[in-house]
């Protein structure tokens, strides 16, 4: 049966090579492959292989993807035929699934002869020639290109403009950072950057009129050695202009500009001497003195236009925004610059319809209504309020079913400024951020116990770049009080400490600081790719302080009737995104956290305390029902209504590999391996304590799962299954032998990619 089925295999798979040519008419030929030689020359092996893949790296077009040496998505292309429509199966498989044939022609193959000696010129190869010969069989084309180059020239001496001028003077007092230097080889490339560095460090200093165009750079070939000797000067025909520094003159803004709009309009002038148009009055003055870092006598400067324009963007509130420079007079040294503002909607509502299921045998749904005002006091103020209700059910069995109610009200408010009564200024490209934000919420399990709680907190949010992110929460307060617990509920809790932690009074007032780095967020991605995100929690120091509270003295502090929670928390979470060709990526993430209760505490709350398991944590396991440790009350897996087990400590790790298979369809494959702990001994839950072999406690799962990229939206499947389970005897742990049990296996639906 297996060598009927590899017989089988083996003539799809000569079939599909039979047929790779056969569509094409006379005079076309399959560009099947190309290669890039070098005769034998005095450059060392090492050089000549990095050259020798630079050039390959330039040739053009890609060649149809092989898949075990066919090329099958050129015979799904050819075998699929000439769709009627423009839409349909038929259209989807050929022109989505397929992929057309690359033809050769003579042009094609001269180009890139072109393009590959050109390459070599530029970088220091002089003395070069590229031979191209090809060779064709039943219509498949071949080409060979054959490089013959000598020793790399390199950099003797580098000379700057060195007349007397002010630009020349320049110019001088930023060579010391010159991306040429002696001995480097010679490259087209690193002179382009270098003009370009020029470039942008003049427009530092007011040279609004220079380009990099006006530099040239002379070589002379012939000092000898296979070395360059570079001169650096201006253009003969650079303009006057380019060689004078300019201040700004005038700022003008048209806050409400569209291409109808009537730019003699009177402007009034603000504290900070900008000259305002903004008939409607749609925005306060002081806007623009704090966002726009000009002011008039300052020397233009490239970094200041570039920084106003994304902090105008930041603001929300625009939807176009321009600006535009102009000679204040035709023989002064100033400059006007205009701002062209074109506001975008100010208010609207968005309704918001979600469902999910778990792995405990949970399904529901919510609604959820924002109204959003981005221009709440006329300064960009962001207002932001979102009413929401939700409903779950639960069965867990026997008939039996648990229903949860949930709904709330949440409340933010963002200034694109520091409020303080310090005063508080910056040149960042980037407005800073104060965020207020109030909510309430009501959480009913029926015949249970009904949860409300409310909460507030004041902050600022400081964005130091792209990658870089600083949240400091000056203080926030959580209250969190039970209502309504039945008499069955409660003799539940009686003998479940984890239920009754879960559902207690709580009184959270403290401070926290978190720091984001995201290189993803770069405009030009690189194949390695890195995030952190740190967090550090901490609560009811200075009520500490103030009171005194200390529980291990018997003093314990109570405010509006309940304990205030005093901790320390600190989480961390790395991750690093390795990427090659266009669609495949390696994914992996650290994670983890500790938290430490004193003084007026004896254990962290149970909403700041650590999880394992769920659809972006270890997705073998059921959601926060992994550990402590190994502790074990039950398989989580097979047991639906275990209540969840919080920790204070917690490692996770994760890696996934993903990869497109077509269209918006992404394949996944993945590990995840990790727990909680307690810090200290719990006799509740013998085995949940950190301690040095604490990775004899490490849960492990493996998985599979499918993404459907739709670009604003994810829709995530995974099935993972447990491999590890930490609770079994020394030397049972590992149970890779009850994998293909589908009883054991978790289903997590999700939106987004897990990390």
């Amino acid at each position: 049966m297996a060598i009927r089925r590899t017989l089988y295999l083996f003539c799809i798979v000569l079939l599909a090579a039979c047929n790779e040519s056969k569509h094409l008419t006379e005079g076309q030929n399959l560009y099947v492959a190309n290669e890039v030689k070098t005769k034998p020359t005095d450059v060392k092996k090492k050089k000549t292989k990095d050259v020798v893949k630079d050039l390959e790296g330039l040739l053009r077009p890609r060649l149809n993807s092989k898949v075990l040496g066919v090329r099958f998505r050129l015979w799904i292309y050819n075998i699929a035929g000439t769709p009627k429509k423009d839409k349909g199966f038929k259209h989807w498989l050929k022109y989505k699934v397929g992929e057309a044939p690359v033809l050769a022609s003579p042009t094609m193959l001269e180009k890139n002869r072109d393009i590959l000696q050109n390459r070599l010129e530029n970088k220091g190869f002089f003395k070069d020639t590229v031979m191209l010969t090809t060779s064709v069989k039943d219509r498949k084309l071949k080409a060979i290109y054959t490089a013959q180059f000598g020793p790399q020239y390199t950099i003797r001496n580098i000379s700057f403009p060195n007349d007397s001028d002010d630009i020349s003077k320049r110019i001088d007092s930023v060579k010391d950072r010159s991306l040429l230097r002696k001995g480097d080889p010679y490259d087209l490339d690193v002179i382009k950057d270098e003009r370009n560095r020029i470039d942008t460090r003049l427009k530092g200093r007011g040279f609004y009129y220079f380009n990099p165009g006006y530099l040239v750079v002379d070589l002379d070939t012939t000092v000898g050695n296979h070395q360059i000797d570079m001169f650096m000067k201006f253009k003969d025909e650079m303009p006057d202009e380019a060689r004078a520094r300019y201040r700004i003159r005038n700022i003008l803004v048209y806050a409400e500009y569209d291409l109808h709009s009537d730019t003699n309009k009177r402007a009034v002038l603000t504290p900070g001497n900008i000259r305002l148009v903004d008939t409607a009055h749609l925005f306060k003055p002081s806007l623009f003195d704090n966002t726009i870092i000009y002011r008039p006598g300052d020397l233009y400067r490239l970094n200041y236009h570039n920084q106003t324009l994304s902090r105008l963007v930041s603001l929300g509130v625009f939807r176009f925004v321009k600006a535009r420079y102009e000679r204040s007079d035709s023989t002064g040294n100033g400059l006007n610059v205009i701002y062209y503002l074109n506001p975008t909607q100010k208010k609207s509502i968005r309704f918001e319809v979600s469902g999910l299921t778990r792995s405990d045998n949970t399904t529901g749904g919510e609604v959820a209504v924002t109204w959003r005002n981005r221009n709440l006091f006329k300064g960009a103020e962001l207002f932001t309020s979102t009413v929401y209700a939700g409903l779950e059910e639960q069965f867990i069995g026997g008939g039996k079913q648990v229903s949860t109610r949930r709904g709330g009200v949440d409340l933010n408010l963002y200034f694109p400024r520091i409020v303080s009564p310090f005063r508080w200024s910056t040149s960042s490209a980037f407005v800073p951020k104060t965020k207020i934000n109030a909510g309430y919420d009501i959480f009913d399990r029926n015949d249970q116990y009904t949860l409300t709680s409310a909460r507030t907190s004041f902050g600022y949010i400081f964005k130091q770049s792209l990658q870089t992110e600083h949240t400091v929460t000056l203080f926030g307060v959580n209250y969190v009080k039970p209502t309504n617990i039945t008499p069955e509920y409660q003799a539940l809790l009686d003998t479940n400490i984890m239920q009754r932690r879960a559902i207690e009074r709580q009184f959270i007032i403290g401070s926290s600081y978190n720091f984001n780095y995201n290189t993803q967020a770069r405009p030009n991605r690189k194949p390695n790719n890195f995030y952190f995100n740190g967090n550090v929690d901490l609560s009811g120091n200075l009520l500490g302080l103030i009171t005194g509270a200390n529980l291990d003295k018997g003093k314990e502090v109570h405010i509006f009737n309940t304990p205030f929670s005093q901790y320390a928390r600190f989480e961390g979470d790395i991750r690093h995104y390795f990427t090659w060709g266009k669609y495949s990526m390696l994914a992996s993430r650290i994670t983890g956290g500790i938290g430490i209760a004193y003084g007026n505490s004896s254990t962290l709350p149970f909403v700041k305390q650590f999880f394992a398991g769920g659809t972006n944590d270890i997705r073998a396991f059921r959601s926060r029902a992994l550990g402590p440790g190994s502790y074990y009350i039950g398989n989580p897996n097979k047991n639906a209504f275990l209540p969840d087990q919080p920790g204070d400590v917690k490692l996770e790790m994760n890696v996934e590999y993903r990869t497109k298979l077509f269209s918006v369809v992404r394949w996944a494959v993945f590990a995840d391996a990790g727990n909680i702990w307690t810090r200290t001994y719990d006799s509740a839950r013998v085995g949940s304590a950190f301690s040095g072999d604490f990775l004899n406690d490490v849960g492990v799962g493996i998985g599979t799962g499918l993404r459907f990229d739709f670009s604003i939206l994810v829709l995530r499947v995974d099935l993972a299954t447990p491999v590890r389970y930490p609770w079994l005897p020394n030397g049972q742990k590992w149970v890779f032998n009850k994998v293909t049990d589908i009883s054991n296996a978790v289903l997590n639906l999700a939106i987004g990619y897990p990390f």
